[in-house]
């Protein structure tokens, strides 16, 4: 039963991504009913980088020349899918989507930042379990910050 409900939502988060990259129609429609009117939102970069957030409320669109998602791997932990992409040595992003109840109720973007996720462990337990780690590839000798997603 788990496995089907992550497997339902990592396809509703790729089928995000190709709606996003769609040029025609309306944003809001496209996100209707795949995410709550209330998202809750993080992000961590360089200010002018805010792009899915722009993205998703309309304010920018891929009608002109704006950056573009795609993703290089699609992975599944428990009510979280983490999408990450790179273009080039210049920018390199991690989205951390959160589900509940088959809906998006959290977004986290990562850009330009190495992102460890981590089992948080009560105390008294010798070590957290690393479940996810940023695949850097051609961005390796890159120097970025890190940061850690406790869950």
């Amino acid at each position: 039963m788990n496995s089907e409900r992550e497997n339902n939502n990592k396809a509703i988060v790729k089928t995000l991504y190709k709606a996003l990259a769609c040029t025609c129609g309306d944003t809001n429609k496209k996100v209707t009913g795949i995410i709550v009117d209330d998202l809750e939102w993080w992000f961590h970069g360089p200010q002018n980088c805010h792009y899915m957030m722009k993205l998703l409320t309309g304010e920018l669109s891929n009608n002109n020349n704006s950056f573009k998602f795609e993703p290089r791997s699609v992975d599944v932990i428990d009510d979280r899918v983490i999408v990450e992409g790179w273009e080039g040595a210049k920018a390199y992003w991690v989205h951390v989507w959160t589900f509940k109840d088959g809906v998006i109720t959290q977004f986290r973007e990562y850009f330009n930042t190495w992102l460890t996720v981590t089992e948080l462990r009560p105390m008294g337990w010798l070590r957290s379990t690393t479940l996810w780690q940023s695949h850097p590839r051609d961005l390796a000798k890159r120097s970025l910050p890190g940061l850690m997603l406790a869950i």
